[in-house]
């Protein structure tokens, strides 16, 4: 254990404190929870310069940092799907987003197990893009419609739907992109690591 592990495994606590903030509904606890979001997303860079800078880059780590974002991810999508801040018919993509995660991180422990550590590719990570900013838009938008009206002038306050609703589009279309990717990811890494179960 090291700093750089020690953040990693920081956003495991964070993603339940953001799910409680969605859940209660007390003034501010929306805003909080999107902060505390933005924070968890910082610390998805954190790591990795702070395991760069000492020297501490491990497999353990990189392993754990692309388990870490995949767990904040979907945790907080079916979060978003059970509070109905995002429509049911979300659930077919989650799940096709799940069963590829789970497919491809078995994929990585098959290889574990061959002593083959496989980095994250490049359309695996802008998928982690695209999905976490994604959530974080949603959530930013719940924040708006709940919470803004604590902090936002009188005069704009029926600017606040269309603000919430610009966030949730943009949420929507880059969810979209990120489930292509995540399916075009997935068949990728089967294609490149089939050797394994060879």
């Amino acid at each position: 254990m090291n700093l750089a592990n020690a953040v990693t495994l920081s956003r495991f606590p964070i993603l339940f404190v953001i799910v409680l903030l969605l859940y209660v509904p007390f003034p501010g606890s929306r805003l909080l929870s999107f902060l505390l979001y933005l924070a968890s997303g910082f610390s998805d860079w954190l790591d990795g310069y702070i395991a760069r800078r000492s020297g501490s880059v491990s497999n353990f780590g990189k392993f754990m940092d692309a388990l870490s974002d995949k767990i904040l991810v979907l945790g907080l999508l079916i979060a978003l799907l059970t509070l109905k801040i995002v429509p049911a018919y979300y659930l077919f993509p989650v799940l096709l987003i799940l069963g590829r995660e789970f497919f491809v991180t078995g994929i990585r422990l098959v290889a574990i197990s061959r002593s083959v550590v496989i980095a994250a590719e490049r359309s695996g990570k802008i998928k982690t893009i695209f999905q976490m900013v994604s959530v974080g838009a949603f959530i930013c938008s719940e924040a708006i419609a709940c919470d803004f009206r604590l902090l936002w002038p009188t005069a704009w306050l029926g600017c606040i739907p269309y603000l919430a609703a610009a966030f949730y589009y943009f949420g929507y279309a880059l969810f979209v992109l990120g489930t292509v990717c995540a399916i075009e990811s997935g068949i990728r890494y089967t294609v490149k690591y089939r050797w394994l179960f060879s």
